[in-house]
């Protein structure tokens, strides 16, 4: 006969073994979390981020998250510089094709910054938003800074080559940066129609060097 301590007994082990569906611990809970809100980010935007909906589907307790991002503004600021990093390390393979000469690396740059916009729309508006905002946290500005220095130094190349004019590498940058950012917002307006950006890319690219060209027509 099954005494009322040993039924006792029975309810608690089958509780421990509900709770126990949804740890505290998930290995490495912060990029679990940061992939799962990328996922979501590109799939419903920055407004419907939550992190009680992503404790959730990641099968851990709602208070877990809060050792790596206290609030959702953490995560987003968290999400921004992953996107940055991300950006650095295609921009640096790119830049890094030694075989090429300076126009075609430079070509190759501009075209992998434009195919990762296209390609983490929601996290590139999400890394400008990001950048706008004040009060910019270190870890964002080192992020940004290591991202956007690929272009300058390969301009600076083509200065002490003597292709293109001399000046601030970094002031001349934003005006291939302005040409690829347009181009990225007009495309993803939908006012880029009949021709893909991959055929753009090097055409606009060749249109700013031939007005920083040093051999002028």
């Amino acid at each position: 006969m099954t005494t009322c301590c040993e039924i006792f007994a029975s309810r608690c082990k089958l509780l421990r073994v509900k709770t126990s569906t949804r740890p505290y611990h998930h290995g490495n809970l912060r990029q679990a979390l940061l992939r799962a809100a990328e996922t979501a980010l590109e799939a419903r935007g920055v407004q419907h981020l939550s992190l009680r909906e992503l404790s959730r589907e990641l099968g851990v307790s709602h208070a877990s998250p809060q050792r790596h991002f206290a609030t959702k503004q953490d995560l987003i600021d968290a999400l921004a510089i992953m996107g940055f990093e991300r950006l650095s390390s295609v921009m640096a393979r790119a830049a890094e094709a030694r075989r090429q000469d300076f126009n075609g690396r430079l070509t190759k740059a501009a075209s992998a910054y434009v195919g990762f916009a296209l390609k983490y729309p929601a996290l590139f508006a999400l890394m400008f938003e990001a950048k706008r905002r004040p009060g910019m946290l270190p870890g964002l500005r080192t992020a940004l800074v290591a991202a956007f220095s690929h272009i300058p130094k390969i301009l600076k190349e083509g200065q002490e080559a003597g292709k293109i004019i001399a000046g601030d590498p970094d002031r001349l940058a934003l005006t291939i940066g302005a040409a690829l950012h347009g181009l990225v917002a007009m495309s993803i307006e939908g006012k880029v129609r009949g021709v893909s950006l991959k055929a753009i890319v090097p055409e606009t690219v060749q249109h700013v060097l031939n007005g920083l060209s040093t051999k002028k027509t």
